[in-house]
């Protein structure tokens, strides 16, 4: 980092290189270095307070403006949190329609904002600061549509209601063929949920 990015200052012991399982463990809340990888195996989460999450994928670099502008924002919010995962590699070689996740070649990384509080009093607040943060990313990150990961499920986004605006920004163009698979699967819509795949309505 000292040597391909020299303008961010960071040191050998500002960051700390880990596996991805320790990684998996420091995000659910443990020590990276001093406990058990069967603490996961514990289904009961050790996170008592409230949060939310949004996600984006950028296409192309973010401008130095855009990133000044994201960096203030994020730094004036204590308990918030931002994560960009590089993609490229295997990701690019495998076609979107592959599997129903579609954000592979063309996007350079993926991006969640995360906020978190300890009162329910703090609600509006924070829903409203990670929202306003959300629109300030709109002109630098993926359009028509502005992709989403569906694993941090953003019920912002819409809900059954609205599935085809949701549906296409996690699933791009596999979201048709996902209703299709799920309406001959369970056309009772058993499986349900805010934002489930929905079903075909009877002809």
């Amino acid at each position: 980092m000292e040597e391909r990015f020299p303008e961010l200052g960071l040191a050998a012991e500002s960051s700390q290189e880990v596996s991805w399982i320790q990684s998996v463990m420091y995000f659910a809340g443990f020590a990276v270095n001093n406990i058990s990888l069967k603490a996961l195996l514990n289904r009961t989460s050790t996170f008592d307070g409230f949060f939310k999450a949004k996600s984006d994928y950028a296409r192309e670099p973010i401008s130095g403006l855009g990133l000044e502008g994201l960096f203030k924002r994020v730094l004036e919010q204590e308990s918030s949190m931002l994560i960009l995962t590089p993609y490229g590699g295997r990701m690019g070689e495998i076609p979107d329609s592959e599997t129903p996740f579609p954000h592979r070649r063309g996007y350079i990384y993926k991006i969640q904002y995360i906020v978190t509080w300890d009162t329910e009093e703090e609600t509006s607040l924070h829903m409203r600061w990670i929202r306003e943060l959300y629109e300030y990313m709109a002109p630098y990150v993926s359009k028509a549509p502005r992709a989403a990961y569906y694993n941090y499920r953003d019920l912002d986004l819409g809900r059954n209601e609205r599935a085809r605006i949701w549906g296409l920004k996690y699933f791009n163009g596999n979201f048709d063929r996902l209703v299709r698979v799920k309406t001959a699967v369970d056309p009772s819509n058993f499986f349900w949920n805010e934002q489930s795949i929905p079903v075909l309505a009877p002809h």
